[in-house]
C-alpha cells in the first residue's frame, strides 16, 4: 500500500497500529483480569470458607450471594451514569484512557481492602468495600471497552485487537486460576494444593494456546460458525466432567474435562467482545452518533450482571444443599487470611501497573464529535438498547456467556476441595454448578448468538457508508451573507417567526442538500430551532429579547444529501454567516 493510500484510510478512521500499541491497548485487559477476575472468582470463596462471611458456616454461601445481586441493582443506576458523563467530557489526558488512572487507584484500593481479614466476620465491611470496588471498576471498564472502537474502524484490525485483548485477558486467567493458590500457599507456608493448581493449569492451556489464532479460525469457519463449534465443544466438556466425578475417576479425567471444557468457552467467550466494536459501528450508522462509552457501559452492566449472578447462583445452591466450610485444618485449599491478603495485594498494585502502561500506549482516534457531544444523555442508555437490535443481542450473549464462565470458575474451588467429604446432596449440587448448568447455559448461547445479524460483509460495508457521509460532512462549505437577518429579527415578540430566504437557499440548492435543521450555535443562548418547511426554511425564536443576538456568526447546519438512501442519519456540516 502507498503512503497516500494509507494517509487516505487513516483519515477516514481505518487505522493500522503498531504491534507496541496493539499491546499496549490488549494489556489493559491483563490488568483487569489480575484484579477484578480475581475478585470475581474468588470473593464467593473467600467469603464462605476464609472470612467465613456473618460468622457462619453454613450461612455465609447465602449471604455472599445476596451481597453480588445487591452490587448489580447500584450498578444499574451508576452504569448509564457513567457511560453518559464520559462521552460528554474530555478530559486532557484522553477522553477515555484517562480514566484507567483516574479510575486504576481506587479500583486498586477498594479491591485489596475487601479482601482484608480485620473486620471478620463483619458484613456491613465487605458490603461497603465490595460495592465501592465495583463503582471503581465501572470507571475503569467502560471508558477501557470504548477505547477498542476508538483506535481504528479497521475490522481486521479490530479482530487483531480483540484476539490480542483476549490472549493477554487470558495471561491475566493463568495467574488468577493457576498460581493464585500457589503463590497463596507460599506465602502462609501451607501444603500446596497440585490437583486444584493442575486441574485449572489443563482448564488454561486453551486461552494461551488457541486464542490467538481467533482471527484464523473465524476467516475458516466464519464468524457465526466459530460460536457454535466451540460452544458444542464446552457442552462437551462439561458432561466430561459430570461423569468423571459422579465415578469418582482418576483426577487425569477432570483434568481432560476441564481441557475440553475450556477450550469451548475461551473462544465463544472471548471473541463475543470483538461483536461490541460492530454494535457501536451500527448504532452510528444508524444515528449518526458514536457513543462509544454508553454502548460499553450497556455490555459492560450486563457482563458483570453475568459475572454476579454466575457468582452468586452457586452460593445459594451450595448453602441450601447443606454445604458446610471445612475448617482450615481440614481444608485442601489454602486459607491464611493474612497470606490472602498479602497475595492479592500483590497481584492487585502489578494489574494497576500495567494499567498505565496501557495509558501511555493507548491514543484515540475514532470519537464522537464535539458537536454531537452536548446531546449525550443517561436516557441515551435505555434509549441505545431499545433501538438498536444487534446490541440487544450481544447484550444477552454476555449475561448469559457470562453466567456460563463463571459459575463455572466460582464453583471449581469447591470441586477440588475434598468433594466427597461433604453429604451427597451438597456433591451433587456442586457438580450441577461446575457441569450441568454451564452445559444448559452454552446450548442458550447458541440461540441468542443465532440471531445476531451483522456478518463481516455488513459491517464492511456500514463502515464504509458512515466514513462516506463524513468525508460529504467535512467538505468545505463556502460563506454566505444574510442580508435581510437584522430585519428579520427586528419584532422583539416571542415565538417571532422568520425565514433565511435567498443566500441559505442559494447554498442548498448549489450543494444539492435538503435542510433537516438548522440550530444556530452562539456563545450565550441556544434558543433557535430551524426546521424544514414546505414554504421556505422556517426559524422559530424562542427567545423573548431577540436583539441580543445581532452580530453572532456560527450557525450548524443538519442536512440530508438528496443522493443517500431514504431514511439516512444526519449529516453535520458547518456554515459561517457573518451577520450585516
Amino acid at each position: 500500500m502507498s503512503e497516500v493510500d494509507k494517509r487516505d484510510l487513516e483519515a477516514k478512521g481505518f487505522y493500522k497500529l503498531s504491534w507496541v500499541q496493539r499491546f499496549g491497548f490488549a494489556s489493559g485487559d491483563l490488568a483487569q483480569n489480575l484484579i477484578y477476575q480475581t475478585v470475581a472468582s474468588q470473593l464467593m470463596f473467600f467469603c464462605t470458607d476464609v472470612y467465613i462471611l456473618g460468622g457462619d458456616r453454613s450461612k455465609a454461601a447465602g449471604i455472599a450471594s445476596t451481597l453480588m445481586l445487591i452490587v448489580r441493582f447500584v450498578d444499574m443506576v451508576w452504569d448509564p451514569i457513567v457511560g453518559a458523563f464520559i462521552d460528554k467530557h474530555h478530559p486532557r489526558w484522553g477522553k477515555y484512557r484517562s480514566y484507567l488512572i483516574i479510575g486504576g487507584i481506587p479500583l486498586t484500593v477498594f479491591s485489596a481492602l475487601t479482601f482484608w481479614n480485620k473486620f471478620a466476620p463483619s458484613v456491613p465491611y465487605i458490603y461497603i468495600t465490595y460495592i465501592l470496588l465495583s463503582l471503581s471498576y465501572t470507571l475503569v471498564n467502560v471508558p477501557y471497552g470504548a477505547i477498542n472502537s476508538s483506535l481504528t474502524r479497521d475490522n481486521d484490525e479490530i479482530t487483531m485487537l480483540t484476539s490480542l485483548r483476549m490472549w493477554c485477558a487470558n495471561i491475566g486467567c493463568f495467574f488468577v486460576y493457576t498460581l493464585l493458590f500457589l503463590f497463596i500457599a507460599i506465602v502462609g507456608g501451607t501444603p500446596i494444593p497440585w490437583d486444584m493448581i493442575l486441574f485449572n493449569l489443563f482448564g488454561n492451556i486453551p486461552n494461551l494456546c488457541i486464542v490467538p489464532f481467533m482471527p484464523a479460525i473465524k476467516n475458516l469457519i466464519g464468524k457465526k460458525n466459530m460460536f457454535y463449534v466451540f460452544l458444542t465443544v464446552a457442552v462437551a466438556g462439561n458432561a466430561i466432567l459430570y461423569v468423571a466425578s459422579r465415578m469418582n475417576a482418576n483426577d487425569w479425567w477432570y483434568r481432560i474435562g476441564n481441557l475440553i471444557k475450556s477450550t469451548g468457552v475461551c473462544v465463544a467467550t472471548g471473541y463475543q467482545w470483538a461483536l461490541v466494536p460492530e454494535v457501536i459501528s451500527y448504532g452510528e450508522w444508524k444515528t449518526g452518533r458514536r457513543i462509544s462509552a454508553i454502548v460499553n457501559a450497556i455490555t459492560g452492566l450486563f457482563f458483570k450482571a453475568g459475572f454476579a449472578l454466575g457468582g452468586a447462583i452457586p452460593g445459594w445452591i451450595i448453602q441450601a444443599s447443606g454445604y458446610v466450610s471445612p475448617p482450615a485444618g481440614e481444608s485442601t485449599l489454602p486459607k491464611d487470611p493474612m497470606a490472602w491478603f498479602t497475595t492479592l495485594s500483590i497481584y492487585f498494585v502489578i494489574g494497576f501497573i500495567i494499567l498505565i502502561f496501557c495509558f501511555t500506549q493507548t491514543k484515540e482516534r475514532v470519537v464522537m464529535e464535539e458537536g454531537q457531544v452536548d446531546s449525550v444523555k443517561v436516557s441515551d442508555f435505555w434509549t441505545e438498547f431499545a433501538r438498536n437490535p444487534p446490541l440487544v443481542v450481544v447484550s444477552l450473549f454476555f449475561i448469559v456467556s457470562f453466567v456460563m464462565q463463571n459459575i463455572s470458575n466460582t464453583s471449581n474451588n469447591y470441586l477440588m476441595n475434598d468433594l466427597y467429604k461433604q453429604k451427597p446432596s451438597a456433591q451433587e449440587a456442586i457438580r450441577w454448578t461446575v457441569c450441568v448448568i454451564p452445559g444448559i447455559l452454552a446450548i442458550v448461547c447458541m440461540i441468542i448468538i443465532s440471531r445476531y445479524s451483522l456478518t463481516d460483509d455488513k459491517i464492511e460495508k456500514i463502515n464504509k457508508e458512515i466514513e462516506e457521509r463524513n468525508a460529504a460532512k467535512d467538505k468545505i462549505m463556502p460563506r454566505a451573507r444574510v442580508s435581510t437577518l437584522e430585519n428579520e429579527i427586528k419584532d422583539k415578540d416571542q415565538d417571532h417567526n422568520f425565514f433565511f430566504r435567498e443566500s441559505i437557499q442559494t447554498l442548498i440548492h448549489k450543494e444539492h442538500l435538503e435542510v433537516y435543521s438548522l440550530p444556530i450555535k452562539l456563545t450565550d443562548t441556544n434558543n433557535i430551532e430551524l426546521n424544514s418547511s414546505s414554504n421556505g426554511t422556517k426559524c422559530v425564536n424562542r427567545e423573548s429579547n431577540p436583539g441580543h443576538l445581532l452580530g453572532r456568526q456560527i450557525f450548524y447546519l443538519y442536512t440530508i444529501n438528496a443522493n443517500d438512501r431514504p431514511g439516512a442519519p444526519i449529516d453535520l456540516q458547518s456554515i459561517a454567516l457573518p451577520l450585516s
